[in-house]
């Protein structure tokens, strides 16, 4: 799965712009978290036409716009289940970039990380991939 990380200042209007960039090129968002650190804004998609999200992105001014994988897991929805395999980063000496939910349906979630080292990342959760 391809994800698009967008860092902005943070300022009112910053989802707005995003959206209607998307919207006005006729791209869905899949999934969408934004989060607000003082001055920065950081906002991670995913979308159903990448290449054209990327671009609409990209025109916007004041908005930085990058790309990268995603490695969607499956984990058992119980407490202590998330912190197993982000331990199995951390002995892999394996930086996480971000790490997030997808869907949760009280018996299984879905967990999309994105990491420094994809190919090392996805042999080490190879038994939790969804394909």
């Amino acid at each position: 799965m391809k994800q698009i990380t967008i860092v902005s200042e943070n300022r009112p209007g910053v989802a707005a712009e995003i959206t209607e960039a998307l919207a006005s090129h006729g791209v869905n968002i899949e999934s969408i978290d934004a989060e607000g650190f003082e001055h920065t804004a950081v906002t991670i998609l995913s979308v159903d036409k990448y290449d054209i999200a990327l671009q609409a992105l990209r025109d916007l001014p004041d908005i930085n716009a990058v790309s990268e994988d995603a490695i969607v897991i499956r984990l058992k929805d119980e407490p202590g289940a998330l912190a197993q395999v982000a331990r199995r980063f951390k002995d892999a000496g394996i930086n996480m970039r971000s790490m997030r939910f997808l869907q949760r349906d009280g018996e299984y979630g879905l967990v999309a990380i994105s990491t420094e080292r994809t190919d090392d990342a996805l042999a080490l959760v190879k038994d939790l991939l969804v394909s």
